[in-house]
């Protein structure tokens, strides 16, 4: 009996050392292992591994990206005002081959110091630093920028391999008196703004209307312009018509005066050359049989210019 007992307590034993020696290692982690409270150089990749139970150790640390919410940070302006901010958010990723001196140098809880830690004391820096006005207005789109800039260039210096990818920051709580200021300040600036608004709109609509009347009046010149050209045209093509009908009509009246100048001059050749002497006499004869007389009688009558006495 005894030693059935015996081989039970050890066969439970074994069991539970072989169940508490098995771990799982989540996708995207590492698996650090300490032994005696010594961190040993191996990293369990994801999956299932054995560790010796009691004696062992393991932490699992995320190597991917992952995003650190810090909460609830007060800080105090530079004026002595406190403000809130509810939420910070740190997108950071560890890189693989750094895991283990980061572990070392920080614990597994690194983040803790470098993020959450470090947002705070960053925040109070540049609260104090600044104006109630600056930390919530003028310069609150600056300050994710500058949370990036200073984690980063601290981490770069004493934790490398941690890297900050963005910092979103929601905008802080101020004491409720000084809200209503604000919002009927921007109350009266929204109100302004959209007068201005208005008094552009009244000017872009002007300007609409003067570029649109400049349009029609170019328009009506254009037209003008045209018009004339055309008629100007039509009055250089009369012209030319003119011209040609003229021009026509002189080539006509010459052609008609050569064509008579040669009928002439051919009538006249033609005279000439009948002009001979026997045609001067014959032609002489009977201009003098024409006018002669024939007298019956005794005695010629006087002839004195054609007349008889």
């Amino acid at each position: 009996m005894s030693a059935f007992v015996a081989c039970l307590v050890v066969g439970v034993v074994v069991l539970t050392t072989v169940v508490l020696g098995i771990f799982r290692v989540e996708e995207g982690y590492v698996g650090v292992t300490f032994r005696g409270g010594k961190l040993l150089t191996d990293m369990a990749e994801p999956g299932y591994h054995v560790q010796i139970p009691w004696l062992s150790t393991v932490e699992q640390v995320q190597i991917t990206l992952q995003t650190d919410s810090v909460r609830n940070i007060p800080c105090g302006t530079k004026g002595g005002v406190m403000i809130h901010f509810d939420t910070i958010e740190v997108v950071n990723q560890l890189r693989k081959e750094h895991v283990l001196d980061m572990v070392r140098n920080y614990t597994a809880d690194y983040d803790k110091l470098w993020i959450f830690d470090r947002v705070h004391h960053e925040i109070n820096q540049f609260c104090s630093s600044h104006t109630l006005q600056e930390v919530y207005i003028d310069m609150f789109d600056q300050l994710d920028e500058a949370l990036v800039e200073s984690l980063s260039s601290a981490i770069a210096i004493w934790a490398p391999g941690l890297e900050i990818q963005s910092i979103r920051v929601t905008k802080p709580r101020i004491p409720d008196t000084i809200l209503k200021n604000y919002e009927k300040v921007e109350a009266e600036r929204t109100e302004f703004n959209l007068e201005v608004q208005k008094q552009h709109v009244v000017e872009k609509n002007a300007q609409n209307e003067r570029e649109r009347a400049k349009i029609e009046a170019q328009k009506l010149l254009d037209v003008s312009v045209i018009d004339g050209g055309r008629r100007v045209k039509e009055k250089q093509a009369l012209m030319e018509t003119q011209q040609i009908a003229n021009e026509m009509y002189l080539a006509r009246e010459k052609a008609h005066a050569d064509s008579q100048f040669y009928v002439d001059s051919k009538q006249a050749d033609s005279n000439n050359q009948r002009l001979t002497p026997e045609l001067v006499r014959k032609q002489t004869f009977e201009a003098l049989m024409n006018k002669a007389q024939i007298v019956f009688g005794d005695r010629v009558p006087n002839v004195k210019f054609g007349r008889m006495e």
